[in-house]
């Protein structure tokens, strides 16, 4: 029986999670984390029954506390209690699922404490991978990674000698804009933005799919999960978005790992390495597709997978500010507060002002991360 915690149990990585829980007799959950999601979270903790429940907001803890009541299940608030679920004794692998860079300090304790991470959260990867990496080597504990297109690299990966690795092909679906101008991308809508042609993600994911800001976050983790340099990770489109990643060797070689869109795979993936196992799901059909086509990203309209490549090669805590510039930028979008591109000029902006500090612990890396929300604040 294998045991996992989720962090971020409420979230479409957390729920489709527990529906690769529900496909399989032999994962038992000890401890579920959400935000303020509680009668969702209520239902999940009594179906599955872990011992311990974090919930973000104070308040929301105390109500379901009390909803729960009937219950022997520990609920606990905050991020003292993100840590508690991340370091819960029984688990052997924690989901790393929360959305931010809140997700830093309980992925850091969860491997601490000897666990293996079944990484969705990459922020912690994009602001504190030289803090992650060294310590995943030193705890002797597998990063697996959730994001399908590090998935498919780590899978192509298997039984490769990683010093032949010449390129990473990191694929792209486009986004709902793929092929527009700067000027159409002026008269985006919120609603426009929240549908993606391929991919079933949350609101922020979604937008930042969209600005192809996800992506640039995608290329920085990426760097530092397969320990390649920037210039070694390059975007390609792929409509179809049946091609999740590839990876070029030295002697020209390309392999790739293709699939339907579905994040369960990965997930399944991660939970059960290096075994796979049988997911019900659509199968690709090759007859049907007919073709798989391939573009180079506009880097001039999507400005901010340019400024992610920036960032993450000038490293230090740049990539801290680009993170926080987008996640505040993308929360004003979300209520309305500002234009579409107006989120690339937030992080342009908040890069700019910044005085990067060279090799940040997790400390300056939140500073950094208050310090950019502080400038837009003031400009905005």
């Amino acid at each position: 029986m294998k045991k996992i915690a989720i962090l971020g149990s409420t979230g479409s990585i957390g729920t489709q999670t527990l529906e690769v829980v529900d496909n399989n007799d032999d994962i038992q959950v000890t401890a579920l984390a959400a935000g303020s999601n509680i009668v969702l979270l209520e239902q999940q903790i009594r179906k599955y029954r872990p011992s311990l429940a974090c919930v973000w907001e104070d308040d929301k803890a105390k109500e379901l506390r009390e909803k729960i009541k009937d219950l022997d299940v520990k609920v606990v608030s905050g991020m003292d209690g993100l840590i508690q679920a991340a370091v819960e004794p029984e688990a052997e692998l924690v989901v790393t699922a929360v959305v931010g860079m809140i997700g830093i300090r309980p992925t850091i304790a969860a491997m601490e404490a000897g666990k293996d991470i079944a990484l969705a959260n990459k922020e912690t990867l994009v602001t504190a991978g030289h803090i992650i990496m060294p310590l995943a080597r030193e705890r002797n504990v597998n990063l697996l990674p959730v994001d399908s297109e590090h998935s498919a690299i780590f899978q192509c990966l298997n039984g490769e000698d990683k010093r032949a690795v010449h390129k990473l092909l990191l694929t792209a679906s486009g986004g709902p804009f793929r092929g527009w101008t700067k000027k159409q991308l002026a008269d985006v809508k919120l609603e426009d933005a929240l549908k993606h042609p391929n991919w079933a993600m949350g609101r922020k994911i979604t937008i930042d799919s969209s600005t192809m800001v996800n992506k640039g976050l995608e290329v920085m983790e990426a760097r530092w999960l397969f320990g390649v340099e920037m210039d070694q990770v390059q975007v390609v489109v792929q409509p179809q978005s049946v091609i999740h990643s590839m990876v070029e060797f030295e002697d020209g070689a390309v392999m790739a790992q293709l699939g339907t869109p579905d994040m369960k795979l990965p997930i399944q993936y991660a939970l059960y390495y290096p075994e796979r196992r049988f997911l019900p799901g659509d199968r690709l059909d090759f007859a049907a597709l007919k073709q798989i086509s391939f573009e180079a990203p506009d880097m001039e309209a999507f400005r901010g997978l340019q400024l992610a490549y920036e960032a993450g090669c000038r490293g230090g805590s740049l990539p801290t500010v680009f993170n926080a510039a987008n996640e505040y930028a993308v929360a004003k979008f979300l209520k309305r507060e500002i234009s579409y591109l107006t989120i690339t000029d937030m992080i342009q902006a908040a890069m700019e002002h910044h005085k990067v500090v060279e090799q940040p612990d997790v400390n300056e890396i939140l500073a950094a991360e208050q310090e950019t929300y502080e400038f837009i604040e003031s400009r905005w």
